[in-house]
């Protein structure tokens, strides 16, 4: 059926006949409601070739057989809601909607949704993701953290309102409480594997002491699914952020028979979150009791120790004799030397006596006199020579200060002021020294060798009159020398 076909067909020698005419965009518009109409929704199974993600957020790729190639989309909305994303390589059914691109005159394929052909494929790429990551190193035993005993606060990365953080807080509470960290995080979705390696990351940047406490363990749970609902554990920024975490990380993602990449990344994989926590601390009444136990072994230890210590030392007292037997000799013997002193100290002091008799016939009343006459005259000798000493010593000191007063006589101004020179003093009774200084006080005291004398000078402006003109000073008298001291001596 001819799509554009409204009559019968032009002749073949006529150029254009009545065939219509239809531009570009009719053609496009057609052939897109054919296509749309004539397929509508459809699942396409191939295998997943280029893959671009533009910074748009909109993923391009192909889906292809051994024999031909769809163009497919996804839009940013439609791409956030995928729970796997295709990556090239895979295997997968791509559901959407058949349409056409009339920019590039193609047909394609507007994916919404996109899981794997099977899950044998969706196993193939997980395997060959974990052997990636293991030719890396990241699951390598060496690189795991050993538990803290008892950690102070424990991180918990998952769901809030799901019931693994009940069963975890619950178990907690019930071995021994601890404070509990929550990063809400989606467990499922797209949204699932940035979350999740952004929340250990987080708890990673903490600062030790801060405002919000550091933990000291992470858990990371959710509860069991399908292996798709479980695939953001096995992407590799989860995987990545778990390796490189610096604290302590339990996996407990799934049930016991579930696995994930983030397993192998982790320090210590729980098969459930219940038994995530009963891993992250010890049962605090099994303390208690062992505590108990302790306890009771060491006081028995000390009282069986300190009984064979006792019985020990009575057997050794019994080879060391009673305390009388060894004391008596002892005393016995103290008893002889006592005896023995009373005497000897009587013969010491004969000894003393019969010594001392030679000295004391020699010492008499006249022998001390004697001395004391010798002493008295040696003290008299010297008491007369310490005062001629003194006497000398004055007599210089007098002559040494009469020779400064005539020194200070000699250079004093007043004797030049004997000798016919005058000082020439200003208002305030300095000295002036220059005649242009002169000229510019008013009055002026000229000293003589009998007094003073108050002079203006010839160019100084007259005083201000005063209202009461106060009586002429007197002469001073002329200063008399001072009277000689004498000597005090």
């Amino acid at each position: 059926m001819d799509l554009l076909d409204d009559g019968p067909a032009a002749p073949e020698n006529t150029p254009s006949g009545n065939t219509p005419e239809f531009t570009v965009s009719e053609i496009s518009g057609a052939v897109k409601r054919v296509i749309e109409g004539e397929f509508g929704r459809v699942r396409v199974r191939g295998e997943v070739g280029r893959v671009s993600r533009p910074g748009s957020g909109h993923l391009y790729f192909d889906l292809k057989d051994p024999n031909a190639v769809i163009a497919a989309v996804s839009w940013k909305g439609q791409v956030a809601r995928m729970q796997i994303r295709p990556e090239e390589g895979m295997e997968v059914i791509a559901t959407g909607k058949l349409t056409t691109f009339p920019g590039q005159s193609k047909y394609q394929l507007i994916v919404d949704d996109v899981e794997p052909a099977g899950a044998g494929a969706l196993m193939a790429m997980l395997e060959a993701r974990r052997k990636a990551l293991t030719a890396e190193g990241l699951f390598d035993p060496a690189r795991k953290k050993p538990l803290p005993w008892l950690p102070a606060v424990i991180g918990v990365v998952t769901s809030p309102s799901g019931a693994v953080i009940r069963d975890i807080l619950h178990r907690l509470r019930d071995r021994f409480p601890r404070r509990v960290l929550i990063w809400p995080v989606a467990v499922q979705g797209q949204a699932c594997a940035p979350e999740v390696a952004a929340a250990i990351r987080g708890f990673n940047a903490l600062t030790p002491g801060g405002k919000v406490p550091r933990p000291d363990l992470i858990i990371v749970a959710r509860g069991g699914g399908s292996l798709e609902d479980l695939w953001g554990f096995n992407e590799e920024v989860v995987v990545r952020a778990a390796a490189e975490s610096k604290i302590p990380l339990i996996s407990a993602v799934g049930h016991e028979t579930d696995t994930t990449l983030i397993d192998f990344a982790a320090d210590r994989r729980a098969p459930t979150p219940t038994a995530a926590a009963e891993m992250a601390v010890p049962v605090r009444a099994e303390l208690a009791i062992r505590l108990a136990e302790m306890q009771a072994r060491i006081a028995r230890a000390t009282q069986l120790r300190l009984s064979t210590r006792a019985q020990r030392l009575a057997d050794l007292s019994r080879a060391l004799g009673r305390p009388e037997a060894i004391t008596r000799p002892r005393r016995q013997r103290f008893d002889l030397v006592a005896d023995r002193l009373s005497p000897a100290l009587r013969m010491v002091v004969v000894r003393k006596r019969a010594a001392f008799a030679p000295l004391e016939a020699r010492i008499s009343p006249r022998l001390l006199q004697t001395y004391l006459r010798v002493e008295r005259d040696r003290l008299a000798s010297l008491s007369d020579r310490l005062e001629r000493a003194q006497k000398t010593r004055l007599t210089r000191a007098q002559d040494r200060f009469a020779r400064l007063i005539a020194m200070l006589q000699t250079l004093g101004y007043q004797e030049t002021l004997r000798r016919g020179y005058a000082v020439v003093r200003g208002p305030a009774d300095q000295v002036l020294t220059t005649a242009a200084t002169a000229a510019t006080c008013a009055p002026l005291a000229i000293e003589f060798q009998d007094g003073r004398l108050r002079v203006l000078p010839s160019d100084a402006p007259p005083p201000p009159p005063q209202a009461a003109q106060k009586p002429p000073a007197k002469p001073r008298k002329p200063a008399k020398a001072p009277p000689d001291q004498g000597s005090l001596f």
